[in-house]
């Protein structure tokens, strides 16, 4: 198939602007985006914004009265459930939520499925928070919002090319399940830069906008020393391999996520990693409903 005329630099540009397409962000994705840039963020603070959203607010007392936590009683006040949570799994839970709810307002392509692309980047995010206690990766504090965020380009490649996209998702099969392949075989365009691009835009630290860029290379980030692109790397891998994919059915992901894991030294802990990973991702799969 021909590629369709034009530079991959006029490309770019034209899907960063899809961000503009996307609705105004709450209050708390606002705060939240800037506690990351370093700006402080308190209990109180984020207390106060949960409680002006029902929905959010609803989502953090479930999680809270979950499973998960098993706690003796019924948690029914959203500051009680904040000092429980701590700040950081609330931001992350926050972020996560209030990501999803952005990405189902937008109207996208056919064969676009917004809730396979939640499901996808809330068990990246996931298995790169859990990976990251026993990874010694620099910003590992960053590791669940990485997760959440790596493929963000890949909306935005479907948001400013619809027709191109339905040709990707057909191109899937012949490409054996590399997007990048398929998508520089039509636009010579790479979601994962419009990621790290995209997330400059929001200014996010550098560490999460390089864990988006090279998370299907990391070897090329950091000078190849492990860095959270290789968190990524493996939890995108282990989600697909996990039932989590972007893949349409019938397509297998490759590689496997056995090569990322031994290079971060995990393998041993892998198996209580997965026991915490299905445990954590029945409850929010019932969040993202």
């Amino acid at each position: 198939m021909a590629p369709v005329a034009g530079s991959s630099v006029e490309f770019r540009e034209q899907a960063l602007k899809s961000l503009e397409r996307l609705p105004p962000f709450s209050p708390v994705l606002n705060r939240l985006l800037a506690s990351l840039a370093h700006e402080d963020v308190s209990f109180a603070e984020l207390a106060t914004l949960i409680e002006k959203d029902t929905v959010l607010a609803g989502n953090i007392l479930r999680l809270v009265n979950s499973a998960l936590y098993g706690l003796p009683g019924t948690v029914s006040s959203v500051r009680h459930a904040v000092a429980i949570l701590g700040l950081v799994k609330l931001r992350n839970v926050l972020l996560g939520l209030a990501i999803s709810r952005l990405w189902r307002t937008v109207r996208t392509p056919p064969g676009w499925s917004t809730a396979q692309f939640n499901l996808h980047s809330a068990a990246v995010a996931t298995l790169a928070d859990l990976l990251v206690e026993a990874a010694p990766v620099p910003y590992a504090e960053g590791a669940f919002v990485a997760g959440l965020l790596h493929d963000m380009g890949k909306l935005l490649w479907a948001l400013a090319f619809p027709r191109q996209f339905a040709l990707l998702w057909n191109l899937l099969g012949r490409c054996g399940g590399r997007w990048a392949d398929c998508e520089a075989e039509l636009l010579g365009l790479d979601h994962a830069e419009l990621s790290s691009e995209a997330l400059a835009r929001w200014n996010l630290p550098e560490p999460i906008r390089r864990a988006a860029r090279f998370h299907h290379v990391p070897e090329l980030a950091n000078a190849g020393a492990l860095d959270l692109a290789h968190v990524v790397h493996a939890a995108n891998l282990l989600a697909a391999e996990r039932g989590f994919g972007m893949l349409p059915s019938g397509i297998e992901p490759a590689p496997s996520a056995a090569r990322a894991l031994d290079r971060l030294g995990v393998t041993p802990a892998l198996p209580r990693i997965l026991e915490r990973f299905q445990e954590e991702m029945e409850v929010i799969a019932t969040l993202l409903r």
